[in-house]
This record gives structure tokens, sequence and C-alpha cells, in this order.
């Protein structure tokens, strides 16, 4: 799979799915991280609609009882890769998603500042699936080509002790070897 960055921050040939949940960068941001979570809903559960749902602030709450909890939430990624390696994306990479909460990395904070965030269809209980890898290596792949991208973490990198995800299952080493 092959795929390109064009000038508005958008990867032609994929979905894009409007967010209302994103911002202007600050003036003086350059995106130099890339930040890899992982997000299912309901919690460990796969497909569906809730998570772009989640993302366009028009979630059923009564769908599900979990989903109470996130009557208030205004999150957003800038990519989602599904279970079956499919890419959807949320807002343009010029613009500031809500994805990394409070956060730092190397010494600076707020990292939906400088950072693009990727979710990733799954859980921190079940591994990911090996088209998901391949699909994450493309993205990142164009992403480096676009933008001077210095360091690639999970969330629970950049917010130790508050997130977890990707997880204990994120292979990492296989990750790396596609790049």
């Amino acid at each position: 799979m092959s795929l390109t960055v064009d000038d508005a921050g958008l990867i032609p040939g994929i979905p894009f799915v409007a967010s209302p949940n994103c911002d202007e960068r600050p003036a003086a941001a350059v995106i130099d991280l890339l930040v890899i979570h992982g997000i299912s809903l309901p919690p460990g559960e796969f497909s569906g609609d809730a998570i772009d749902r989640l993302f366009t602030n028009t979630l059923d709450h009564s769908a599900d009882a979990y989903f109470e909890s996130l009557r208030d939430v205004r999150v957003s990624a800038h990519f989602l890769i599904r279970r079956d390696g499919s890419l959807v994306q949320y807002v343009p990479c010029p613009f500031r998603a809500w994805h990394a909460g409070e956060s730092t990395w190397r010494g600076r904070g707020a990292c939906n500042d400088f950072s693009i965030g990727i979710e990733l269809e799954g859980s921190d209980e079940v591994p990911y699936a090996l088209v998901q890898y391949s699909a994450l290596g493309a993205l990142v792949r164009a992403l480096v080509m676009k933008y001077p991208i210095a360091g690639i973490v999970g969330h629970s990198e950049i917010a130790p002790g508050r997130k977890t995800d990707p997880g204990p299952h994120f292979d990492w080493a296989r990750f790396r070897a596609l790049l």
C-alpha cells in the first residue's frame, strides 16, 4: 500500500469523516511526533460506527452502558486503522486533533500541539491484526515523507500512569521492521 499526504494534510483515496473536535495549532508548531493509540467502543468490541460517532459528537449514549461515561467527552484523532486494515481520516494533519490530552514528550507539554494521532482499533487485551501493522507502516511512511517526524510513541509514553494504549499486545518490533 502506497499513501501520500497532500498539501491540505489529507490522504487521497481514504474516507474523510470530518471531526469538529480539532482546532488550529499554535503558529510556531512543527509537527514532529506521531502518537499511536488503541481504541474500541464499547471496550473490547470491534467494528460498528461508535468510533466515528465518538469523534463526530454523534454517539448514541443509550446504545451501551459504557457510552454514558463518554457523554461530555470531545476527542478526535487524525487517523483510525480498523481491524481489517482500512483507514479513516478525521482531522487534516495541519490541524490539532484532540487525542493526547494532558501529555509530555521530551520536556514539551501539550503534545496535541505538535503531534499526529493515529488510533488502532484494538485493546490492551487482544493482539492487533497483522493487516493493521501493514496499514500503519504505509501511513507512517507517508507522514514521515511530509513532516519532520522526530519520534513515534505510544499514548502511554506521553501520558504515563494515565494511559496504557496501545497496550502490551502492540508489537513495536514488528512495527519498526515495517519502516
